[in-house]
C-alpha cells in the first residue's frame, strides 16, 4: 500500500494540516487510529467526512483503490464544514449530508486529486477557526500533561469557556485530546523501536501497564504490536 502526504496549499496552511493520497493493493487492511483530526476523504467519487475518533477503525480497501483526503488541524474543521466537530465524533458522514448537492459535487469533481478537493473545500471557508481553540490544541499537543486551567489561562479563556469551545472545535474535550496526543507520542516511540517501558516513561505515562491499557483502549492492540521490526506490525494511519 502506497501512502503519501503533501503540504497544504499556502492559503490553507492555517486550516489544513496536509493533503494525502492512498493507493491500495489487493484487499489491504487500513488501521485508522485517533489523532484529534477531522478529514474529508474522497473515494469512488464520493466525499465523506471522517470525524475525530476515540478508538480504532479498521477497514479493507479493494484492489487498486485510490483515496484522496484533506486533513484539518485540530480545531479548524468547523470553520470549513460548518458544523461543530463533536457532532462528527466517531462517525463517517457523507459530505452531501452536511452540504446537500454541493457536497455531492465536491466528490464528483475532485476525484483522486487532493489539491482539487482542498480547493473545493476552501470555497466554503467563510471565516478562520477560533485561534484560541487552535492555540489550546497546539499547546496540548506539545505538552499533554498541562492542567486544563493552565491551558485556559494561556489562551485567555475561562476553564468552562475553553471546554465548550474546545469540544465544538476539536470534537472532544481538552483532557481527551491530551490523552490522544500522549497516545500518539507513545506510538511514535514504539515505531522507532523504543522499549515499551522507556516509551511509556518518555510519553508521560505513569508506568508501562498504564500505557498498555491506553493502547488497548485507543488502538485495540498491545505495545508489542507496534514495535519496529515486528513482522506484520500495523502502521497507524489517519485516513478516514
Amino acid at each position: 500500500m502506497a501512502y503519501r502526504e503533501l503540504p497544504p496549499p499556502p492559503g490553507l496552511a492555517a486550516v489544513v494540516r496536509c493533503l494525502w493520497v492512498r493507493e491500495a493493493g489487493a484487499g489491504e487492511e487500513v488501521l485508522v487510529l485517533p489523532d484529534g483530526c477531522v478529514d474529508v476523504v474522497v473515494r469512488d467519487g464520493r466525499a465523506t467526512v471522517a470525524g475525530p475518533d476515540t478508538g480504532p477503525v479498521e477497514s479493507v480497501m479493494p484492489a487498486s483503490a485510490v483515496v484522496a483526503g484533506v486533513r484539518f488541524h485540530p480545531g479548524a474543521a468547523e470553520a470549513v464544514l460548518g458544523v461543530p466537530a463533536d457532532v462528527l465524533r466517531d462517525l463517517r458522514v457523507p459530505l452531501e449530508d452536511l452540504w446537500g448537492a454541493a457536497g455531492r459535487l465536491v466528490g464528483e469533481r475532485a476525484g483522486t486529486d487532493p489539491a482539487a478537493l482542498a480547493a473545493a473545500l476552501a470555497r466554503r471557508l467563510a471565516r478562520g477557526p477560533d485561534p484560541r481553540v487552535v492555540g489550546a490544541a497546539s499547546l496540548l499537543a506539545r505538552t499533554p500533561h498541562l492542567p486544563v486551567p493552565a491551558v485556559a489561562d494561556a489562551v485567555g479563556l475561562g476553564e468552562r469557556q475553553l471546554r465548550r469551545a474546545f469540544t465544538a472545535g476539536v470534537g472532544y474535550g481538552p483532557r481527551t485530546f491530551a490523552r490522544v496526543m500522549r497516545f500518539r507520542r507513545a506510538l511514535e516511540l514504539l515505531e522507532r523501536g523504543e522499549a515499551p517501558a522507556r516509551a511509556a516513561a518518555d510519553a508521560g505515562y505513569a508506568d508501562q501497564p498504564h500505557m498498555t491499557r491506553e493502547l488497548g483502549a485507543l488502538a485495540g492492540r498491545t505495545p508489542g504490536a507496534f514495535r519496529a521490526g515486528r513482522p506484520g506490525a500495523p502502521r497507524p494511519v489517519r485516513s478516514g
